[in-house]
This record gives structure tokens, sequence and C-alpha cells, in this order.
């Protein structure tokens, strides 16, 4: 059976992992941490990273810092993970699903607009499959409401938008180096602050509500509580882990890439039964985290899916719709969401990792393209 995903080791995590373990710090905030963040706010600006130990965490510190108040309402895709709309009703708001957009499952401006009123405080978006939304319109929408934008960058590491990184444009982000993602550390996430007034207060709350950060760089003499917070920051074995990861950064990306492309070479023109294929738009660069296919109907793709797996190739369909879900159906405003809908039931995910094998690459796209 050829998996969907395998974790990749780039060589160097051990060896990492084995320095933390002689060294005089294994708790978090300490040489590897600093390095990562270092790497994230040098090689695309971000003005604060602060590694977190899932993506759902960094997702939760966005809440927080968004100062929301019971009542208040954030705007979120429904075609997302579970966490980014669980951070914000834990801190109270109502979550206002929108849809997804026509071309790609990322929301639109135009879906957005209609959500917002007097209530509305925050705008999350989320980069699926690291592929950009339109941010340029969706921060002019923000700006003449005065809401923040929090970017749900999760599967968007390396991926830019007109030549701006994604995760540097929005007031908050969060990224995950979940196995799953391009960059891994098993679990892992990043917040990052690009409004510099948030960046003190981020601080104190990832070190448990305390100064501590400020006490360790020598600002203070002593530290104490002074906010509300958790224990989010990662150990150092985490970080030594991602540290790898990121010196291999360039690697990592062009062997996705090759597989990406190799897909989409193979497929593209040349698919049948009522599939379609990815599509960019010009805005937004690919960082190759997800090559996904669309299925004219649940039916299908059920029947495509069993067909791969029948042959010795595990595909995955992605998520399911939050507004209609157990947990949110009574709590949604009735509205329907048919492009969340049809992503929900047709879209299913190829094989990519980074051990990969053309050879195996071969055998995926001869099936699919061999399927009747």
């Amino acid at each position: 059976m050829i998996p969907f995903n395998k974790p990749y080791c780039s060589g160097r995590e051990l060896s990492y992992i084995q320095e933390v373990c002689h060294s005089d710090t294994m708790s978090g905030n300490g040489t590897f941490t600093k390095l990562c963040h270092g790497f994230f706010e040098k090689r695309y600006g971000f003005k604060k990273c602060l590694l977190c130990t899932s993506g759902t965490d960094a997702l939760e510190m966005c809440a927080m810092l968004c100062g929301l108040k019971p009542g208040d309402e954030v705007i979120v895709p429904s075609y997302t993970f579970v966490s980014s709309a669980i951070a914000f009703l834990r801190e109270g708001a109502y979550v206002r699903f929108a849809d997804s957009g026509n071309e790609n499952p990322n929301i639109t401006v135009d879906n957005i607009r209609p959500l917002i009123n007097e209530k509305t405080k925050v705008i999350v978006v989320v980069h699926y499959a690291g592929v950009a939304c339109d941010m340029d319109a969706i921060m002019q929408l923000a700006n003449e409401h005065n809401l923040i934008v929090v970017e749900d960058a999760a599967q968007a590491v390396d991926s830019y938008y007109k030549g701006r990184p994604l995760g540097g444009i929005g007031h908050l982000a969060a990224f995950s180096f979940h196995e799953t993602k391009n960059i891994s550390c098993g679990e892992g996430g990043m917040l990052v602050v690009n409004d510099e007034r948030l960046v003190s207060r981020a601080e104190i709350m990832w070190e448990k509500g305390t100064n501590r950060a400020e006490f360790y760089r020598g600002m203070v003499n002593k530290y104490g509580w002074c906010d509300m917070g958790s224990s989010f920051l990662p150990s150092e074995l985490n970080a030594a882990f991602l540290w790898a990861q990121l010196e291999q950064l360039e690697d990592i990306q062009g062997k996705r890439k090759h597989i990406w492309e190799s897909y989409d070479k193979a497929l593209r023109g040349n698919i049948g039964n009522g599939i379609t294929l990815p599509t960019l738009p010009e805005y937004a660069t690919n960082n190759y985290h997800i090559y996904y296919m669309l299925c004219p109907s649940l039916k299908a793709r059920t029947a495509f899916m069993n067909y791969l797996k029948n042959n010795g190739v595990q595909t995955t369909f992605h998520y399911l719709p939050l507004h209609s879900s157990k947990y949110y159906l009574d709590k949604h405003d009735g509205r329907e969401l048919p492009n969340c809908d049809r992503y929900a039931d047709t879209l299913v995910r190829l094989p990519l990792y980074y051990e990969l094998t053309d050879e195996e690459i071969r055998k995926i796209t001869k099936l699919i393209l061999n399927y009747k």
C-alpha cells in the first residue's frame, strides 16, 4: 500500500535532539527555539514569532489576543479544521461560518461581506492547500470595518500572495508543524504577531501569563503573573527537530514541487470521469502542500477512492462542513453553504510526501488514467 502520508526526517533531527539532551536546557525558549524564531523573522519578515506546541495552540493565542467578549462575532470558513473555529468559541465569541469560493475551497471577500455587522470583531482566513486567499480585498474590507484579520496559515509555510509571505499580511497568524505538513516536528505550531501593539501581550500569554521572557532578556529583575496565558511554548526537543527540518526547507520544497508537478503533468488534460484538477489564482504561489482532485459527486468520490485503495493507493478527503456538524448544527444561523458542501463531498487528496518515488507516482497516475 502506498500510504497517503509518511513523516520525513532530514537527517539531523536525532543529532540536534541529542545536543539538547546534553545541554542545560530542555524546556522551551532555549537555543533551538530562538533559531527557529530567527529563521522565520529573517526569511519572511514576520514581526514576532513564537513557537507553540500545536497549530491549535497558536490559534488559541490568536483568539486570546483579539480581546473578544461574549456576544462578539467572528467570521470563519466552514470548510476548515475544527481548530479554526473552536479557538474563538472558547473566548465566548459566536462564529458565523462563511462559504467557500467557486474556484477553490478558500473564502472570498464576497462570502465575508454579507456576514459583517456591528458585533463582528474578527475575520479568520484559511489558506487551503497553501494557496492564498485574496488578501488585498480582505484586508481592505477589514480596514473599512476596523476588524482584526487572523491568517490560519497551517498549510501555508513558504507560500506567497503577490510576493508577500502568507502569515505576514494579517494582524495575527498561526502555522502548523504537524506530521502531515511540509515542515514538521510531529506536533507543533507557531504564532506570528504582525501588529506591534500585540507583541508584548503575546509574549506574556506564551509564558503562562508571566513576563518571564522579559526577565530572561534582562529587562526586569524578577518576573510575575501579569495576564492570562498558558504553557503554549514547546520543549527544546521539538524545536531541535523543527530546526533540522528548516535547515532543509529548500530541499523539502523542491521534492514536493517535483511530485506535485509530476501529478499535474500526467493528469491535466488527460483525466475523464468528470474529475477536475486544482486551479491556482494569478496572485498566489504554490507551496505544494496538497494535490487534490474534485469528483462529480460523493458517490463518484467514494467509488474512486475505493478503486485506488483496492489497487494499493491510500487517499483521503478533507473537511466535513463545520456549519452542519453535530456540535454546531443547532447554533448555525441556517444559511446554506453550497460550495463548502461541494468540496466536502467531492475533494480527494493524493499521496504527497518527500519519499514518494517516481515509480510510485507513475503507478498512481496510471491507475487514475485507467479508471472507468
